[in-house]
């Protein structure tokens, strides 16, 4: 027979088990938090030193970190089953790739196969090639480009987006060349990935972005640009230790990610392509479970 005391040992040692295993566990989850509600991924590519020389490691690498999503960028040296595999065996699943421009201009069909092998629900393209300043004719080719490999990808299931680069804001007519690739590319078919760092490094306002043509944005990358960063340029490139980790930096990522939440953005992914990636990663994730917006 168990006496009061008894009762209540037993009652708060079952709510205690109850809360473990409720929704305060569920808290804790790797990049999650009170305000940022993801799903957040990681850009291999943060980690491309690494995978150059060990890819067994490295993914564990990315396994410790508490990472369960993953956007590609190459396959170091295996085949798509290969890589597959070795991300599949760690719990890490593969959402989205980018693939080169070249490939969804000349054969469409080519990159939705490597997708589909690759188990992807997006793929992607990170850079228009141009000579000197990004113009209206490379921008139109581009949208037809984009528009035939929209289509060509839907046929396998795929979504196919582009990923902005900051070369794309220069001026044109009342707005910027970015603003006539979104105009000419067909919504249902073409998708766009905000890399937060390449519009704020051309003086472009992120917020207004995403308010601006709201659900096509589906996917983001999410970086911190160092104190200090020189901005303005429209070269879509910049020196690699400008990446900060998420917080660090100088941009407003509370009104940014609010701004993400509200477009309906699907899919986050950490990019930091600094030589330090490895030390900055686990602090980006950091703070995104503790950011409040």
């Amino acid at each position: 027979m168990q006496t009061n005391a008894q009762l209540l040992f037993y009652t708060i040692g079952c709510f205690a088990l109850a809360c473990s295993t409720g929704p305060l566990a569920s808290a804790a989850t790797t990049g999650l938090g009170p305000s940022f509600k993801g799903p957040i991924g990681l850009q291999l590519y943060s980690l491309r030193d690494q995978f150059k020389k060990d890819v067994p490691g490295t993914l564990d690498e990315v396994k410790q970190f508490g990472i369960r999503y993953a956007e590609l960028a190459g396959t170091y040296g295996l085949t798509p089953d290969q890589f597959k595999a070795q991300l599949a065996a760690r719990g890490i699943k593969p959402i989205s790739a980018h693939f080169p421009y070249e490939e969804y201009r000349d054969n469409p069909e080519a990159v939705a196969l490597k997708a589909k092998e690759l188990g992807l629900k997006y793929s992607g393209c990170a850079w228009i090639p141009h000579q000197g300043d990004f113009d209206e004719k490379t921008c139109r080719e581009a949208a037809a480009v984009f528009n035939r490999a929209g289509e060509a990808l839907a046929k396998h299931g795929l979504k196919f987006f582009y990923h902005c680069h900051g070369y794309e804001f220069q001026p044109f007519g009342q707005g910027t060349l970015f603003d006539l690739l979104m105009q000419e590319t067909n919504p249902k078919s073409v998708r766009y990935e905000m890399d937060i760092f390449w519009v704020v490094f051309p003086n472009q306002d992120p917020v207004k972005l995403f308010a601006k043509y709201g659900k096509r944005w589906e996917l983001v990358h999410l970086k911190d640009m160092k104190k200090g960063t020189p901005t303005g340029a429209l070269t879509g490139g910049t020196d690699v230790k400008n990446d900060a980790a998420l917080g660090a930096g100088q941009m407003d990522l509370p009104a940014i990610l609010r701004a993400a939440k509200k477009a309906g953005v699907k899919w986050y992914f950490i990019e930091d392509e600094s030589p330090w990636s490895e030390q900055q990663i686990p602090q980006s994730l950091r703070y995104l479970e503790q950011v409040k917006f």
